[in-house]
């Protein structure tokens, strides 16, 4: 049976005599390749090494020069949005305080936001590679060492430093680095100095106190003079009156009298 089948395919497979195709494909051997590299002649060698381009040594190395300038880059939207923002805050507040922005909580966060926006404290934070090159070129410049890390800013348009000083001391974990207050720069301990000082209101009334007791002086100083100068100008009117009872107030003697002389 096996062998049947074998038949029957090679019956199948292989055309059958008298039926062969008019092209048959023929293989012939392929060309040798003649294209091998071959050794330069010593004389050719001798003419390329003598006529080699040696380039001109730099007589600096390339490695030891600046990189050449690159094209400035262009800031976006965003970072010139953030620039207009940090230079209204600046110019706008007399007082900036920088804090150092630790990990808090936003329910803690939350809570002090609020505690300060009572007084119109108002807590800013602004990426430092948008904050220090506007400080560096400003009057301000003296407030780069404080930008190292996060940082926080309190800012108002009013110098509310002893509120500031109270909320903050209620949160211990949030350290006040310095600032300034109407343009005047302070450090930590400048704040609390600053805080301890008493208001204004209260300053305006010593103020308009001392004033007025100055006038006062003044005035009892400038009448005090011609007060005492009449009351011995009095005194010494009385003594010629009680000196000279007989003479007149006009200055003449009095007539003598006929009854007296007779």
């Amino acid at each position: 049976m096996a062998a049947a089948v074998a038949v029957k395919l090679r019956g199948e497979l292989l055309p059958l005599a008298g039926l062969l195709p008019t092209l048959q494909p023929v293989r012939y051997g392929s060309k040798a390749v003649t294209r091998h590299w071959r050794v330069m002649h010593f004389e050719r060698q001798k003419l390329m090494a003598v006529t080699e381009y040696i380039p001109p040594k730099p007589a600096i190395n390339p490695r030891c020069l600046p990189p050449p300038p690159q094209p400035p880059k262009e800031d976006s939207g965003f970072i010139r949005l953030l620039r207009k923002e940090i230079a209204a805050v600046f110019q706008n507040n007399r007082m900036v305080a920088v804090c150092q922005n630790v990990a808090m909580s936003a329910e803690d966060k939350i809570l002090l936001r609020h505690q300060l926006r009572k007084y119109n404290i108002f807590m800013k934070i602004f990426p430092n590679q948008v904050l220090k090159p506007f400080l560096e070129g400003s009057k301000y410049k003296n407030l780069l060492p404080l930008f190292v890390g996060h940082n926080m800013l309190l800012v108002s348009q009013e110098p509310k430093a002893k509120e500031m000083v109270r909320i903050l001391k209620t949160v211990p974990f949030l350290p006040l680095l310095g600032g300034f207050i109407d343009d005047t720069i302070l450090s930590r301990q400048g704040f609390v100095n600053y805080s301890k000082l008493p208001s204004l209101p209260q300053l305006q009334g010593e103020l308009v106190g001392g004033l007025t007791l100055l006038v006062a002086q003044t005035h009892s100083l400038l009448h005090h003079q011609p007060a005492q100068l009449t009351a011995l100008m009095d005194q010494y009117l009385r003594q010629r009156q009680e000196e000279e009872p007989s003479t007149p107030a006009s200055g003449k003697p009095d007539p003598p009298d006929p009854a007296v002389e007779s």
